[in-house]
């Protein structure tokens, strides 16, 4: 079954809290991405920082996007958000 992302929020080192709307919680470590394309961009720390829920996903002001399907499939499962 398809998960959307219905929050998300930048945390420490390039990474991403999510949650989804199946009540999972997770952690999307974005560094091993930020070598390619445009996505080199978002090493900028103010800008990984915009991060925003657009539709079912996340999107930074720069317009770059991720599927969600790749969100869930990449990140691992955590119990509370990290400090």
């Amino acid at each position: 079954m398809y998960k959307g992302v219905i929050s998300v929020e930048a945390v420490d080192n390039y990474k991403l809290f999510l949650c989804f709307d199946n009540g999972e919680k997770k952690i999307f470590d974005a560094k091993p991405i930020l070598s390619y394309g445009r996505f080199k961009e978002l090493t900028d720390l103010n800008l990984f920082k915009k991060v925003r829920v657009s539709f079912d996903t996340v999107e930074w002001e720069n317009g770059l996007d991720l599927d969600p399907e790749y969100l869930y499939a990449k990140s691992k499962i955590v119990i509370q958000k990290p400090t």
